[in-house]
């Protein structure tokens, strides 16, 4: 750890003004340096730290070590700004999420370098995820809230509307975190909330930035950033002033999130892991579907928790498609660092992941499972070499092996064969865990009825991963409590409130 300088730096909040066609227009950002942001000021601490870049696992700039005190602060600050924030009309903080993602595109290159630096995607995936970050901003500032009528008598009239809840705290995952942050932060302010961001300590950067960007468009306390170390999370999921968790990451964690949000009651949002099914059944045009099952599999080193993790493929086509799925994967999906187009595979984000996934291709040869393509174990220490791994398919390891049972979270995939309807649906649902899943056949009778048995909280008929801010998103299971994105989940960062109306007195 480097110690930081413990002056504060102060920048006032300064709405962004409209320019071209009504485009809100911004003040450049820097992206050399990262601050907290409470209260709208540029804050730092005693004790920082740095992330690391997993291309080339080499360091990358410092960031505050947030304390309790920190916290408090920001807390404090996002209570007093709600009183305000909360009464603004949602249309008026519906404009304010356009400008806000006008000036953030306005800083496009720099948020997708950044993300590639601090997370190791692809650049040209980086782009994908910043342009699906406005553009959720965008839908979900124009999402009607309507009041339910509930009854309309002559004697009453009553209604359930939605109110905000108070101070809400996103804890953001080292996936896809300028997303998963706009997919808190967007909702969030929307319904009238403040938010506290809490980063993932691996990919601090965009995060931090994201809220300094802020600062141009919301009023002081409305939305800031705290970076800090694993004790962090717990700060805030026991602040007796916090009302609402929204936790994206692994189960376990969430488990922690769930019992220490307990105690002072707040709500919870968990979107946790998944180990999701893929089911091929004989009638599908092989080479038509192997592209987006590769995608569907493999984007981002397969780090992210709606990937395909089991594939089953029915025994008539097995051979087959596993051949092509492999010569497919050798052909376009080339390993390396994220910064050279030529690459889709870039390295897994961190040690700790790195170590976990190195320990699952290790079990290759131990527990004698068959890989198609792959498989090689990379050394224990890296060095600057970076934390990478080959894409591995393994041809039909036994139903009960932990590649199968467990979600690797790296690009292994066990590609395993079926024959009976009934018998592959049993298997696909014998998970704790249930986020997503898909069915794949030219009879969509059948693919939606087998669809409709499956338990997932989102299931795919011929395609896989598909998601959109309109559309809830959630598991069942252990994958998680409550939905992200769609009217649902939008509602979720409100209370519901039974309003009844006399008409007589």
């Amino acid at each position: 750890m480097a110690p930081a300088a413990t002056t504060n730096g102060v920048i006032d909040g300064v709405n962004g003004s409209n320019g071209v066609n009504g485009h809100a227009t911004s003040k450049k950002l820097q992206f050399e340096t990262y601050h907290n942001i409470i209260n709208n000021e540029l804050t730092t601490t005693a004790k920082t730290r740095h992330g690391i870049n997993p291309a080339a696992v080499q360091p990358l700039p410092e960031v505050p070590v947030s304390t309790q005190e920190d916290v408090d602060k920001a807390v404090k600050f996002a209570r007093a700004a709600y009183k305000s924030w909360s009464k603004i009309p949602i249309e008026e903080r519906g404009q304010k999420l356009r400008e806000y993602a006008d000036i953030l595109e306005d800083h496009k290159d720099e948020f997708a370098k950044l993300l590639t630096q601090e997370q190791g995607k692809p650049l040209a995936q980086s782009y994908i995820e910043f342009d699906m970050s406005t553009t959720w901003l965008r839908a979900f500032s124009t999402m009607e809230i309507p009041e339910d009528l509930i009854e309309d008598t002559e004697d009453r009239r009553v209604v359930c509307r939605y109110v905000p809840l108070g101070i809400t705290c996103g804890i953001v995952p080292w996936n896809f975190p300028i997303l998963l942050a706009v997919g808190k932060i967007g909702p969030a302010l929307y319904t009238g909330n403040t938010i506290i961001i809490k980063p993932s300590p691996y990919t601090p950067y965009c995060n931090l930035k994201l809220a300094e960007l802020g600062m141009q468009i919301f009023p002081p306390g409305v939305l800031q950033a705290l970076s800090g170390e694993e004790d962090l999370g717990p700060m805030f999921t026991t602040h007796p002033d916090i009302d609402k968790i929204s936790f994206t990451g692994s189960i376990a964690t969430g488990k922690k999130v769930m019992a220490a949000a307990a105690p002072t009651l707040k709500r919870v949002t968990l979107e946790l892991g998944g180990n999701d099914p893929a089911i091929i059944c004989e009638d599908v045009d092989i080479d038509a579907i192997i592209p987006k099952l590769a995608i569907s599999s493999f984007l981002c080193s397969s780090q992210i928790c709606m990937m395909v993790k089991r594939l089953y493929v029915h025994e008539s086509i097995y051979q087959k498609f596993l051949d092509s799925f492999a010569a497919h994967i050798k052909g376009t999906m080339k390993v390396g660092p994220g910064n050279d187009p030529e690459n889709f595979i870039g390295p897994v984000q961190n040690r700790m992941q790195y170590d976990k996934v190195r320990n699952m291709y290790a079990q290759i040869s131990q527990q004698g499972w068959q890989p198609v393509i792959g498989g090689d174990v990379p050394p224990s220490d890296p060095a600057d070499k970076g934390f990478y791994f080959t894409p591995t398919l393994l041809d039909n390891p036994p139903e009960d092996s932990k590649v199968v049972t467990e979600e690797p979270f790296g690009p292994i995939l066990p590609v395993l064969k079926w024959k009976d309807e009934d018998d592959v649906l049993a298997r696909a649902n014998d998970s704790k865990m249930a986020l997503g899943a898909s069915v794949w056949s030219n009879d969509l009778e059948r693919a939606e009825r087998m669809a409709r048995r499956v338990e997932a909280g989102t299931v795919w008929v011929n395609s896989h991963f598909e998601v959109s801010p309109i559309i809830p998103f959630g598991g069942h299971k252990w994958s998680g409590i409550g939905t992200e994105w769609g009217l649902n989940g939008v509602k979720a960062y409100c209370n519901a409130q039974s309003l009844w109306l006399k008409k007589k007195v």
